[in-house]
């Protein structure tokens, strides 16, 4: 690259004007150099420098000045000049950060070193058009356009790890100078050293286990007392953090947990992976106050607060990761310690309805009410269980240009294209319930609410679906004729209530087996018979019998040498040793007939509402978990685990 700049490019400078013109570092060390010195302020104030770089002449700057002492609401002097057309916004920006210490420099003149590339992931350089330039020591230096914008400044510190001291590059020369270093390049330049680092964010190479063991190291070079302070900007406690998000996000985990305690007991990680929650990582007890603060530093929260619950999200893209956002809550605990516990949200997109494990009668059913004009279809199960996975699937299928549907989500996990989506704030009042209110005025034809909390709501829901709207939501009961009887008892009218309900659709999820290292137990006829029995009792008298069902079982599912097998889990490679891999739902579709309107109208108690079901073709979970375990989905494991008899 050229040490000096042509006369054209010295004409087209847009610091170059009459006066004194501002000389520009040509070297890296000569801008480390020019950045030790003390800023000598020959002007007062801002205007003086301006005249003194001969922008502005006195008059102008008068007349500027008497203007400014009338204006309301008061503006500043600098842009008062500019919007006269006194001088340009880049001059203006130039003779600032002259005037402040801020270094002005141009790209074109300065290669950056290839290890202030590798300290920047490509990603955010190119997002946010910043050059990192050189690190000295602790410190990045980074040509930006707005020296002042202390938002980006922190992002730069928190994915650089470094102190970051920034330098005003000239109008007009960054973006291309940021397209150019980070530019894949032939042989072993920086822009190939950058493009890996690219590829790996902003945690490098290194194991989260390395980095651990580093901490731990660390902590006995020094025979450091846990009394000692950690700084939550510590670089390897900060690269660790972020290689712990990465790392949970490659394994599919739903739930990072953090869970701290007292010296010397070490602050223990589990991350949970279809639903069961693993070991992941141990960290020195001196650290447990650092890794909380570092996590709400990055979810904005007060990291002087430990009396109180807090909760945050944190944008994992501000630190050179993925576009994934993390819902962050943390609990204090005993002795004025708090755990943190991180869910995974962004990044969900709906799920097919084939693809969420209906079996062919469940989901020719609930197709049929879905495509109902209005009424009422509930989602019911624990915390954790895939209600919502459920209804955005189901919106999936009615997300067309003719409807106009609203959803309610605490918090909005699952984004579609074409579905208005709100997210509740009980906090300032707007309320499942609110939410409702207003999207009733809205002209919906379908509305989705995400849980039923209490009777304002589940009334509104009810009115609406019988005023020409489908309504969907949630609740967390056990099944599906216990929904109806909780409902009731929280207040809802039986006969309105039985009028709207369309189906209730009871869930659990449990774990799908690896397909590569699942093994198969051939039944023979008292391991059959037993099988039965299970499949019979759940469903009491309106089950078949048990001959005709074994006959039914041989028909489907028997292997090529006619016999019923069932699959256990191994573990192999592909699974990580878990011998599961996914996730599976069972399901329990209640749906509401003239005999279950009935029973509702009279307050009945859940016994008598499920045997209507179930003379109406409803199959009860267990039933469901028995059938994808015969046709090797899951194991009897889980189904046992996740079903009632």
């Amino acid at each position: 690259m050229q040490a000096t700049l042509s006369a054209t490019e010295t004409a087209k400078s847009p610091i170059i004007k009459s006066g004194r013109a501002l000389r520009l570092p040509a070297t890296l060390d000569e801008l480390w150099l020019r950045m030790g010195e003390t800023p000598v302020h020959r002007a007062r104030h801002l205007g003086e420098a301006l005249i003194e770089r001969g922008l502005v002449d006195a008059p102008t700057l008068a007349r500027a000045l008497q203007e400014q002492q009338s204006a309301r609401p008061h503006r500043l002097i600098g842009q008062m000049l500019v919007e006269r057309g006194a001088l340009s916004t880049a001059q203006l920006d130039t003779v600032l950060a002259e005037w402040l210490g801020v270094q002005t420099v141009d790209p074109r003149l300065l290669p950056a070193q290839p290890e202030a590339l590798r300290r920047l992931p490509r990603a955010i350089a190119l997002r946010e058009t910043v050059l990192p330039l050189l690190v000295r020591g602790d410190t990045l230096v980074v040509a930006v356009s707005d020296p002042w914008d202390h938002q980006l400044l922190d992002e730069l510190r928190f994915a650089s790890e470094l102190r970051i001291v920034p330098v005003l590059a000239v109008a007009g020369t960054l973006a291309p100078a940021v397209s150019r270093a980070y530019a894949p390049a032939q042989g072993g330049s920086a822009g190939t050293a950058s493009a890996s680092n690219a590829a790996g964010g902003v945690f490098g190479n290194r194991d989260v286990h390395e980095l651990a063991a580093e901490l731990i190291e660390h902590d006995a070079e020094n025979a450091l007392s846990d009394s000692v302070v950690v700084s939550e900007s510590d670089n390897t406690l900060v690269r660790l953090i972020n290689t712990l998000i990465s790392d949970a996000i490659r394994q599919r985990a739903s739930d990072i947990h953090i869970e701290t305690a007292d010296a010397p007991r070490p602050a223990r990680i589990r991350l949970r992976v279809d639903g069961e929650l693993l070991p992941y990582l141990e960290l020195p007890a001196r650290y447990r106050f650092a890794l909380v603060a570092r996590l709400k530093i990055m979810a904005d929260l007060d990291i002087s607060e430990h009396r109180k619950p807090q909760d945050g999200k944190i944008d994992f893209a501000r630190f050179g990761g993925p576009h994934i956002e993390l819902r962050m809550v943390t609990v204090p605990t005993v002795h004025g310690l708090e755990d943190v516990v991180l869910r995974l949200l962004s990044g969900l997109k709906p799920m097919p309805l084939e693809s969420i494990g209906l079996s062919a009668g469940n989901l020719s059913s609930l197709r049929s009410v879905m495509n109902k004009p209005y009424g009422l279809i509930l989602v019911c199960g624990p915390t954790g269980c895939g209600k919502t996975t459920t209804l955005h699937s189901v919106m999936r299928d009615l997300n067309t240009d003719q409807r106009k549907i609203w959803t309610a989500e605490d918090p909005v996990e699952i984004s579609q294209e074409g579905l208005r989506q709100v997210q509740v704030n009980p906090r300032i009042g707007w309320t499942f319930a609110a939410a409702m209110r207003t999207f009733l005025r809205a002209d919906p034809d379908v509305v989705m609410i995400g849980e039923m909390r209490d009777e304002e709501t589940a009334r509104i829901a009810v009115e609406a679906s019988l005023t020409g709207h489908l309504v969907m939501s949630t609740l967390h009961t056990n099944s599906a004729p216990e929904s109806i009887t909780r409902l009731l008892e929280i207040g809802l009218d039986p006969f309105t209530f039985s009028d709207s309900l369309l189906a209730i659709l009871a869930q659990r999820l449990v774990r799908r087996l690896c397909m590569q290292c699942r093994v198969a137990q051939p039944l023979d006829a008292d391991a059959l018979a037993e099988l039965a029995k299970q499949y019979i009792d759940s469903g009491r008298s309106v089950a078949p019998t048990r001959d005709v069902l074994i006959a039914r079982w041989q028909r489907e599912h028997a292997n090529a040498r006619g016999e019923v097998v069932l699959y256990h889990h191994q573990g192999c490679q592909a699974c990580g040793g878990h011998g599961y891999h996914g996730r599976l739902g069972l399901h329990e579709l209640m749906l509401s007939d003239e005999r279950v309107r009935e029973l509702v109208r009279h307050r009945a108690p859940a016994a008598e509402l499920q045997a209507a079901a179930l003379v109406g073709g409803m199959v009860t979970l267990r039933q469901d978990g028995i059938e994808k375990a015969l046709a090797g989905l899951t194991d009897m494991v889980e189904v046992l685990a996740a079903s009632n008899t």
